[in-house]
């Protein structure tokens, strides 16, 4: 039996940029084990800075939380957005071409975050993305802009709401034997370890039970 890891991002969120290191060892840690998949959950207007300003304050908190030897970069900030759909839907077009991993995502998010492209514009996303994903930019861009994978994000975003939670990232758990929990913003490797070792403990339990007692009774 397995587990699933559902993380639920935003693609210029700091957290999730943080969370970044986290994210990847649990996938290295786990993979016989686990099954990892990401979402995405896109921000609005109260999940982002009003300014530049804000924004640069908000990254000396969360870097000097984290103990990073850099500060993030705000150039990617364009007063007046209210939402980022090109960063985001660039990376979930991806998966049409059959990229499903983190490659794209990631990438988009240093180039905003660490060299302060302005991500926001939709060239600019995609070119990124294409570059990542070692294809051609003007379909990612053509798919990214379809009607089709905004309602696909608008749908994952709404699942992420559902939860009730507000942070991002948010790593959803779940098990076969029903068992899920909700880790909303965390971005540290511990907390999610410990999570996934006692449920993938309880797995083992379920297991050895039914190879002593077999499926239970009808």
């Amino acid at each position: 039996m397995r587990l699933k890891v559902t993380l639920y991002l935003e693609v210029i969120s700091s957290w999730c940029f943080w969370a970044l290191p986290a994210w990847s060892e649990l996938q290295k840690r786990y993979t016989s084990r686990v099954d990892f998949d990401w979402k995405i959950a896109l921000m609005d207007p109260t999940g982002l800075p009003a300014t530049r300003e804000q924004s640069e304050w908000f990254y000396r908190r969360s870097g000097t939380m984290m103990r990073s030897p850099f500060m993030l970069n705000s150039g990617w900030f364009e007063p007046g957005s209210k939402e980022y759909l090109a960063p985001n839907l660039v990376a979930e077009a991806a998966r049409d071409f059959g990229i499903v991993d983190d490659r794209i995502w990631t990438a988009i998010a240093r180039a905003a975050l660490r060299e302060g492209q302005q991500v926001g514009k939709w060239e600019v996303a995609a070119a990124v993305g294409a570059q990542a994903g070692n294809f051609d930019k003007t379909k990612l861009l053509e798919r990214a802009r379809s009607a089709k994978v905004e309602a696909r994000a608008r749908a994952s975003t709404a699942e992420f709401l559902a939860l009730q939670v507000t942070q991002r990232p948010t790593f959803v758990i779940e098990s076969e034997i029903g068992d899920r929990v909700v880790l909303s913003g965390i971005a540290t490797l511990p907390p999610l370890v410990a999570t996934i070792d006692a449920m993938l403990e309880d797995l083992a339990a379920y297991e050895s039970h039914a190879a002593h007692f077999g499926a239970p009774p009808t």
